[in-house]
């Protein structure tokens, strides 16, 4: 009996004691880091506008017109002598102003709908997902015409007009990561236990479909920025005499042969934005979805 004893213990003490492989932990992705130094560089120049610009940069100046980038004016000036790099630096304020307003708009409306109409199903979710395809047939721009025509064309029109058409992606995203976390066994046991709809979508769902929200957000904020310099370029968004990335295009039409740069500096940063954020939601998804993590890992 000893030796069988002895036997037995000591598979289980060398299985006790046998080191375990450290867990390799994944580092940001090359598309992660781009991504937010791009977003990075655009909220930085917001920032800076609010302390510090080179001019004001709606002081008209006919004397300083059409000037090429100097030592006093670094990307030169427009056609009206205003110094463009202060544009730029106000025009970064103005893009993230109506990024975070139009997104949070979508984003608090469109999430519970997704999460509601996934925990109720039935005719529940019906309505809620026939009435996002109907909101989701007006783009932007075609909801922002129409409120424009309606209510004037402002910033206030443009952000809600771009969060309302975004609403309909928060609501499929958000759906449809309710389906699958409503699917998990301890799901099943809550709803077993009694707890409410309420309880189960704060405490089980919210925090399991809290990773695609965020990559929805920051592609939602992708279009939004897009969807902003178009409406200025049109006239229907940010009205003058603020500076808008989209206005300086839509004024630099008439020198594109003769000044470019009053085009490119605007049409690059936006450019840049767009991709900053839709890399950063590339990464985010990359980084949240655990099937990805598996293959990669």
């Amino acid at each position: 009996m000893s030796q069988t004893s002895k036997s037995s213990q000591g598979p289980r003490t060398s299985a006790i004691s046998a080191p375990r492989a450290p867990r390799k932990r994944r580092g940001l992705s090359p598309t992660l880091i781009v991504g937010m130094v791009l977003v990075g560089i655009v909220v930085v120049t917001a920032i800076v506008s609010f302390f510090w610009t080179p001019f004001d940069p709606v002081q008209v100046n006919a004397p300083d017109r059409l000037q090429g980038p100097s030592a006093e004016h670094w990307f030169g000036t427009d056609k009206y002598g205003r110094d463009l790099f202060s544009g730029m630096l106000v025009g970064a304020r103005i893009t993230l102003f109506v990024g975070l307003v139009s997104v949070g708009i979508a984003l608090l409306i469109g999430t519970p709908l997704g999460i509601w109409a996934g925990i109720r199903g039935g005719w529940v979710e019906e309505v809620i997902m026939r009435s996002s395809d109907i909101v989701l047939a007006f783009p932007a721009l075609l909801l922002a015409i129409m409120s424009a025509a309606v209510f004037g064309a402002s910033t206030l029109t443009a952000m809600v007009a771009i969060g309302v058409s975004t609403i309909p992606g928060f609501a499929r995203v958000a759906r449809s990561g309710t389906l699958q976390v409503m699917s998990t066994e301890y799901v099943l046991a809550a709803r077993a236990a009694s707890q409410s709809r309420f309880r189960i979508a704060v405490r089980h769902v919210l925090p399991n479909i809290i990773g695609i929200v965020v990559v929805q957000c920051s592609v939602a904020f992708a279009l939004a920025v897009l969807a902003e310099a178009a409406l200025s370029f049109l006239g229907l968004g940010t009205p003058p005499p603020t500076p808008s990335w989209g206005r300086m295009l839509q004024e630099s039409q008439q020198f594109l042969g003769t000044h470019p740069l009053l085009a490119i500096f605007p049409g690059a940063a936006i450019a840049l934005a767009v991709m900053g954020f839709n890399l950063l939601g590339d990464g985010l998804r990359d980084r949240f979805d655990p099937k990805l993590n598996g293959s990669r890992s």
